[in-house]
C-alpha cells in the first residue's frame, strides 16, 4: 500500500509476540489514530473548516499526533506544551508548522496541567475562532481506536483476551476495549497508573521521579470511563523504568516508559491468568526517554523479583506497586468533587 500521507503509515501498529501468552501492540506514536479520526470527523461534520486553528494542551505524543493530523488535513495547529516535552518533539512540531508555547516550569504535575489548561482558555478568549480539541474530555477521540480493535479481533478471533495499557485520557484503552466488547464482552481491561494520579484515587501518593504524565492525571479527565476497567495497577518510576529496560533487554523492543509499566504489569497478570492472552499497548518508542530512563539502565530492578501489593481500595494502596480488582465499577461521584 502507498499511503497518501506519512501519518497514515505511522499510525499502524505492529503486533509482536513476546511469549506464548503475551503480545505487544507496538505503536510508533499511538495518538495519531485518535487525532486523525477526530480531525476528519470534525471536518466532515462541519464543526471546523479547512485552515482553522486547532489548539490543545499536551505533555508529548498527542501534540505530535495533532500536528501531523493538521498537516494531513490542511489545518493550523497551536500547542500549549508541558515543560516535559523534549527538544526533538519541539523541533518536529515547529517544522510541521505548529506554533508551540511551553508553560513555565512547575514543581509538580498538577500545577503543570492547570497552567496549560488556563493558558488554553486565555488563548480561546483572545482568539475565539480557534477550536479546542479537548483530548481529555471530548469523546471524539475514541473514534480512531475502533479500527485498532477491528484488527485485534481479526488477528485473535478465539483467544480469551486481556488488554493492558496506560489509562491516560482513557480514549485508547477505553476505545479499543469498548469496541472489542461489542462482540466479546469477556475481554478484560487492565489499566496502568502512576502514583499521584487522581483518575483512580492515588493523588495522596507522591513519586518524586514521576515523569509518566501521559498515563495519569492530576485533574479529572471526562474521557476516562471507569466502568470499562477490570483491574488497576499503580507503579512508581523505578518499576516503570525496570519494565522498559527489561522489554529492551529481553525482547529488543525500544519503547517508552508507559510501555515499560504496561509490560511489567502484563507479565504479572499473565502469570496469574495463564489461560488468557495478554496484549500490552505500547504507546510510543523510547527515544524521548534515553537520558531519563535508558541511560540509567544499571539502576533497573530485576523484574522477576517484583510483585504488587494487593489492595481492596485506593486508601490501602502503597508504593512502589499496588494492584486492585476494579470490577468495572463507575467512578465514585465524590472523587470528582474532591479532585475539582
Amino acid at each position: 500500500m502507498i499511503h497518501p500521507h506519512i501519518a497514515d503509515a505511522l499510525k499502524v501498529p505492529d503486533l509482536v509476540r513476546l511469549t506464548d501468552g503475551l503480545v505487544l501492540l507496538r505503536f510508533e506514536s499511538m495518538k495519531i489514530y485518535s487525532a486523525l479520526a477526530a480531525v476528519r470527523h470534525l471536518l466532515e461534520r462541519g464543526t471546523v473548516r479547512a485552515g482553522q486553528t486547532l489548539i490543545d494542551s499536551s505533555s508529548g505524543i498527542y501534540a505530535y499526533a495533532l500536528a501531523l493530523a493538521c498537516h494531513r488535513y490542511g489545518m493550523r495547529c497551536h500547542i500549549v506544551a508541558s515543560t516535559t516535552v523534549d527538544a526533538t518533539t519541539l523541533a518536529q512540531l515547529e517544522i510541521l508548522g505548529a506554533t508551540v508555547e511551553q508553560v513555565r516550569p512547575s514543581r509538580n504535575l498538577k500545577l503543570d496541567q492547570e497552567l496549560r489548561v488556563r493558558r488554553v482558555r486565555e488563548i480561546l478568549t483572545e482568539r475565539p475562532g480557534h477550536h479546542w480539541m479537548r483530548q481529555y474530555h471530548d469523546d471524539v477521540h475514541y473514534l480512531g481506536y475502533q479500527e485498532v480493535a477491528d484488527r485485534i479481533a481479526a488477528e485473535f478471533p478465539a483467544a480469551p483476551l486481556t488488554v493492558v495499557g496506560g489509562v491516560g485520557s482513557g480514549a485508547s484503552t477505553g476505545g479499543i476495549v469498548e469496541h472489542l466488547r461489542v462482540t466479546d464482552p469477556s475481554v478484560r481491561l487492565v489499566g496502568v497508573q502512576p502514583f499521584g494520579s487522581v483518575t483512580f484515587g492515588s493523588q495522596d501518593h507522591h513519586d518524586p521521579e514521576a515523569i509518566i504524565a501521559g498515563i495519569g492525571s492530576s485533574i479529572v479527565f471526562d474521557n476516562v470511563r471507569h466502568h470499562l476497567y477490570d483491574t488497576v495497577h499503580w507503579l512508581d518510576f523505578a518499576h516503570a523504568m525496570s519494565g522498559a529496560v527489561a522489554l529492551l533487554r529481553e525482547h529488543a523492543v525500544f519503547a517508552g516508559l508507559s510501555t515499560g509499566a504496561g509490560y511489567l504489569t502484563a507479565t504479572y497478570e499473565a502469570r496469574r491468568h495463564p489461560d488468557r492472552l495478554h496484549m500490552v499497548i505500547g504507546a510510543d518508542t523510547g527515544h524521548r526517554y534515553v537520558e531519563r530512563v535508558f541511560a540509567r539502565h544499571t539502576e533497573a530492578l530485576d523484574p522477576a523479583a517484583l510483585k504488587p501489593v494487593e489492595v481492596r481500595g485506593p486508601e490501602e494502596m502503597t508504593m512502589p506497586w499496588s494492584r486492585m480488582t476494579w470490577q468495572r465499577t463507575p467512578c465514585p461521584a465524590h472523587w470528582k468533587e474532591r479532585a475539582a
